[in-house]
Order: structure tokens, then sequence, then C-alpha cells
């Protein structure tokens, strides 16, 4: 099981690389919509949720992101601070 932090603005192309490898590990790329440096980041939250979700999920490719999971090539980033499924 992996998780990967990983930046939100490439991290649906970094997903469809892994997903394209059909590798047998369970990953999770995890990002934060809102930086550490602002001080109210989600980060925390979502690697809480990246942990869980790794643990849980059947062997694939998964991008999480407040407390949604969305599998790797059914997801695309809708706008600057938003995630949606396809």
């Amino acid at each position: 099981h992996i998780v990967i932090t990983f930046r939100t603005d490439i991290m649906t192309n970094t997903a469809k690389t892994f997903g394209s490898k059909h590798l047998k590990e369970t990953f999770v790329l995890k990002g934060a919509i809102i930086p550490y440096k602002f001080g109210t980041s989600d980060g925390l939250f979502n690697i809480a949720s990246a942990l869980a979700y790794v643990q849980t999920m059947l062997h694939g490719v998964y991008i999480a992101l407040n407390g949604r999971v969305f599998n790797y090539d059914k997801v695309i980033k809708t706008g600057e601070q938003e995630f949606s499924r396809k």
C-alpha cells in the first residue's frame, strides 16, 4: 500500500500514468487544496483520509481529497479547488 503526497495541478496526469501500468499495489495520491503556508490547510485531513483509503480499497490507483476518494480514471479537476467524478 502506497500513499503519495502530490501537487493537485498535475495529480490526475500522474495517477493515469500509474494506472496505465496495471500494478498490483494500492496507490492513493493525496494533495491539499489549501497550501500549508495559509495555516488552515486541508492537508492533515487529506493524509488521514488517504491512510484509511489505502488500507481498505482494492488494488488500483486513487485520488483522495476533501474526504472523498476517486478512481484515477474517473476524476477530473473542475476548478482551482475542485475535483469531481467524470
